[in-house]
């Protein structure tokens, strides 16, 4: 292996952790948010430490519309790059015909 590539392992491992740790937290809080604490009284401090329960609906819509938008986006615009390269092949092979 080349000793390059030793250094590249050890930070993709450690981006990797970060990303698991970070999705770990999300996925604990929102469901301790969203699964126990309409079991807890209405008064109690635990309840600062999160939003309103309408947000818990709201937050994952917004996210939901928003990947959604980057995704055709994205595919919208691969589209028509691979439109305009099919329609510069078809003119270039047209030319070359006539030639």
């Amino acid at each position: 292996m080349p000793e390059a590539l030793i250094p590249r392992r050890q930070l993709d491992k450690l981006v990797g952790m970060a990303m698991l740790i970070v999705a770990t937290t999300v996925f604990l809080y929102y469901t301790a948010w969203t699964l126990l604490m309409p079991f807890v009284d209405a008064g109690h401090p635990l309840h600062d430490f999160f939003p309103a329960r309408v947000w818990a609906i709201r937050i994952p819509v917004i996210l939901i519309l928003l990947g959604s938008a980057v995704v055709g986006s994205f595919l919208g615009m691969v589209m028509i790059k691979s439109n305009r390269k099919q329609a510069a092949k078809a003119k270039a092979a047209a030319g070359k015909k006539k030639a």
